[in-house]
């Protein structure tokens, strides 16, 4: 979790003064990255994209409806003989009584303390990337220094909302490891934003010497004044919007994008199963009130009630078919490829999001099918991870996002996902994922499913529904309506546990809970042989404490011997980033009865 500390107080090595910018410039002139160990500034424009813009809008506002009574305390405040009775329009008034260098110079002072307070705002934010920390200090009376371990950085991710588009910027936002544990980089230019997220992610990864640029020089706005950043930025800001995302270091052939077509039609098919419980309750509703009304008020009466119940479906209809939409324009412009600091993800109409996931950050997959999407054979892979938020931040519809690797996709694009998401899958484990797992049961079923004797507590899937142990992950297999498979490597779960209540004792069997980083991946599965239960649990703690002791992902650019990028050669070890900070094996690994 990153530090906050006050003014003063920066912690070891965080004494490096404030490098003096020279008049107009604000960063080094001569910089080619901004992971010096300096600190460094946001963009000029950061005040106003923060909040700067709706101060003035609010301002506006007021003075536009309140210009009257403002005047009157502003002259009588500066000419108390001339305190004014409106009889017409204000602005008439002030030019009668030659006011209007004095209500001019108002309005100036009232601009130049704004820009000063912005000023102050960019001025004393700041952030800076050591070998070992991100750090961002900012405020101007009360003050705040957080700090993030670069040992600890679980992704990076790059926003650009909308309005930051038209004018080339962008936020950086490092997760970490921990409850509130994320750092904000807000607002950089998008080039400057690409680069430092390039840094971050190859400080993390142990590697000491920058990689061979593959987009050429650094960026040729250092060297430039403010006024030419400025007009640079809001440049790229509208190339950026033609050309799309920063694909530039992939080659074409590395991305996997979704047809537009396919998206609306997954997004729609699902609001389809939300639309037809609403209206069935509804048509329900009607067939039970309306006999009632027309046989005591008459027909006439019947066709009002029936007109007011459909005008109070009508605001329902439009809010089911907002949230849709919001759903279609966040997953639109999807794109995953793979680089050398991770699995790349962008998605996002109007505010494009890319998120670029280390390896070994991933601590379970789920690929799932909702029935509507069978006869398309769509599927979606979802994951858990450590985002650095909130409990509450995480149940937010856009904080879920982050968790969706493919929103929907064929057989092909899934192999192809779960190929840079799982990219130390052994090969005689595929067929457990995919043919065994997905798609079965299948004849000499490898998973341990319910019993015959408990077949009542799952009369549907009681045959599909199963668990699976290897020496790299546990795999849950659930679901003949909703498929579902969930796959929890071993180097990174974080504990395995039984339960057992007074029915599951007399039949013999037993509900299996394994424990993961909060996300939308569940680990549960019930009504499993308790003796097999039990054999996995004797068996885990080994397996993924000698998963753990292999694990070095966290420093996967680190020596001769690093872990290579997804998508590349992979080394026979079982690698992930999720060891350091946690117990090694299963610190949570245990047999609880109820």
């Amino acid at each position: 979790m990153p530090e906050e500390q006050p003014h003063g107080a920066h912690g070891p090595g965080a004494a490096a003064p404030v490098p003096q910018t020279p008049p107009g410039s604000w960063s080094p002139a001569t910089a080619t990255t901004l992971a010096d160990g300096e600190w460094h500034r946001m963009h000029p424009l950061t005040p106003l994209m923060k909040g700067g813009l709706v101060l003035v809008i609010v301002l506006g506002y007021l003075i536009a409806n309140l210009r009257e009574r403002i005047l009157e305390w502003f002259i009588s405040v500066v000419t108390p003989a001339h305190v004014p009775t409106f009889g017409g329009d204000p602005v008439d008034w002030v030019v009668d009584n030659n006011l209007v260098i004095v209500v001019l110079l108002g309005v100036l002072g009232l601009a130049v303390l704004l820009v000063a307070l912005f000023w102050l705002s960019w001025r004393f934010h700041q952030f800076r990337i050591t070998d070992a920390h991100v750090e961002v200090r900012k405020g101007v009376i009360f003050r705040a220094h957080r700090r993030a371990p670069l040992d600890r950085v679980q992704g990076v991710n790059l926003t650009r909302p909308f309005p930051a588009r038209l004018i080339g910027l962008a936020k950086l936002e490092v997760d970490g490891a921990g409850n509130d544990a994320n750092v904000p980089l807000e607002y950089l230019s998008t080039a400057k934003a690409e680069s430092v997220r390039s840094d971050i992610l190859r400080l993390a990864s142990g590697a000491r010497h920058a990689r061979e640029a593959t987009r050429g020089a650094a960026d040729p706005a250092a060297a430039r004044t403010m006024r030419a950043q400025l007009a640079a930025s809001m440049d790229a800001g509208v190339t950026g919007l033609i050309a799309g995302v920063d694909l530039d270091d992939i080659a074409p052939e590395h991305v996997l994008r979704i047809p537009a077509g396919r998206l609306v039609g997954s997004h729609v098919l699902s609001g389809l199963v939300w639309l037809a419980v609403f209206g069935a309750i509804f048509v329900a509703a009607m067939i039970g009130i309306l006999p009632g009304v027309i046989a005591d008020a008459g027909p006439a009466a019947g066709a009002i009630a029936g007109g007011i119940a459909l005008a109070m479906g009508i605001p329902l209809l439009l809010a089911s078919i907002a949230v849709t939409w919001s759903r279609i324009a966040r997953a639109l412009r999807y794109s995953i490829a793979p680089t050398p600091d991770g699995v790349r993800i962008t998605f996002g109409l109007f505010t494009t999001v890319t998120e670029t996931i280390p390896p070994g950050r991933i601590f379970a997959v789920e690929v799932m099918q909702p029935l509507l999407w069978r006869p398309f054979g769509w599927w979606s892979v979802r994951i858990n991870r450590m985002s650095g938020k909130t409990a509450s931040q995480q149940q937010s519809s856009q904080a879920q996002q982050f968790n969706i690797v493919l929103p929907v996709g064929v057989r092909a694009d899934v192999e192809r996902v779960l190929g840079l998401i799982l990219p130390d899958v052994p090969a005689d484990v595929l067929p457990l994922i995919w043919e065994q797992g997905v798609l079965g049961p299948v004849a000499d079923d490898p998973y341990a499913t319910i019993p015959p004797r408990a077949w009542w507590r799952r009369p549907l899937s009681w045959r599909r529904q199963g668990a699976a142990l290897t020496d790299f992950a546990l795999l849950l297999r659930r679901g003949r309506i909703w498929r579902q498979l969930a796959v929890f490597p071993l180097a990174r779960i974080q504990g395995f546990s039984l339960h057992q209540g007074p029915i599951d004792r007399v039949q013999g069997v037993a509900k299996a809970q394994a424990h993961s980083a909060i996300g939308p991946v569940r680990g549960g599965v019930s009504g499993l042989d308790a003796e097999v239960l039990l054999g996995m649990l004797n068996t885990l703690p080994a397996a993924a404490a000698r998963a753990a002791a292999a694990d070095r992902a966290h420093r996967w650019a680190e020596g001769p011997e690093a872990v290579p990028a997804p998508g590349g050669p992979v080394p026979d070890v079982t690698t992930d980033a999720a060891g350091h900070g946690l117990p090694n094996g299963l610190g949570g690994t245990g047999e609880r009865a109820s």
